[in-house]
């Protein structure tokens, strides 16, 4: 079935949704191959490519390979980088994505690929990483914690699909989207960087990940364009429990907890 914007413009946004997802998943194609990925985000990984300049991009879950080829080609644009990807199979995967020069792939688990990755990628090397695996909690907050060391600051962790039960109810429940809220909470290092969901209609709500420093405490952006306070909590709380009952530093921390 047909579907034209101006026949759609009082459709409830869950709806639109469904529409542009089943199109994505049955009708997406980059140079003929088939990719499952939303255009509006591929323009926003454009934008942070040219910006970045990355040395590699290293792309987790690598379906048929239109996506890779999508990075291998911006690549060539800028006139640097090199893709390694990595999955469970490529038996899927094209010629005209294998032999791409800057395109290396890896077969097998991510999370215990990590050291054969660390072959691959020089310390002095900037490095984006893209996670679209399994797309379950745990492995997300695996690969998060796993491939966050080969971020450095100013650059990109991206979590793809995080809409899942928070845009489409489908899919694993928990699933990505609660994974970066976990990892945010534990991990300083990174913010959540709302800016690149200019488009509104993303597939990656909270899922572009922006390493700030080495040492940062955890920033949550909801408000583009605006400056932002950092304020490490923690030192905060330790402060007030040698000044008020442990009862109010418990609410405090509640508080915190539900507004991180």
């Amino acid at each position: 079935m047909s579907h034209y914007m101006e026949e759609y413009l009082d459709v409830p946004l869950e709806k639109a949704l469904q529409i542009i997802g089943g199109s994505i998943i049955g009708q997406t194609r980059y140079f003929g191959v088939w990719t499952m990925k939303s255009p509006m985000d591929s323009w926003v990984y454009q934008e942070i490519i040219f910006e970045t300049r990355p040395d590699v991009i290293i792309e987790i879950g690598n379906f048929n390979g239109g996506s890779t080829l999508y990075l291998a080609h911006l690549c060539d644009l800028i006139g640097k980088g090199r893709i390694i990807g990595i999955d469970q199979s490529h038996k899927t995967v094209p010629d005209i994505v294998k032999q791409h020069p800057r395109i290396t792939l890896i077969e097998g688990d991510a999370c215990r690929k990590v050291p054969d990755i660390k072959k691959l990628v020089t310390d002095d090397e900037r490095v984006m990483v893209i996670e679209d695996s399994s797309h379950t909690y745990d492995n997300t907050l695996h690969v998060l914690r796993a491939y966050s060391v080969f971020v450095k600051p100013g650059d990109y962790l991206i979590v793809e699909d995080s809409i899942i039960h928070h845009g489409l109810n489908h899919g694993p429940d928990p699933g990505p989207y609660e994974a970066i809220e976990t990892f945010i909470r534990e991990n300083k290092d990174f913010v959540i960087d709302r800016n690149r969901e200019h488009f509104l209609i993303t597939w990656n709500p909270k899922g572009y990940l922006k390493r700030v420093s080495s040492d940062a405490s955890p920033v949550y952006s909801d408000y583009p364009n605006k400056s932002m306070r950092r304020i490490n909590m923690a030192s905060v709380l330790h402060v007030l429990q040698l000044f008020i009952p442990p009862i109010f530093v418990h609410l405090i921390r509640r508080f915190r907890d539900r507004f991180a």
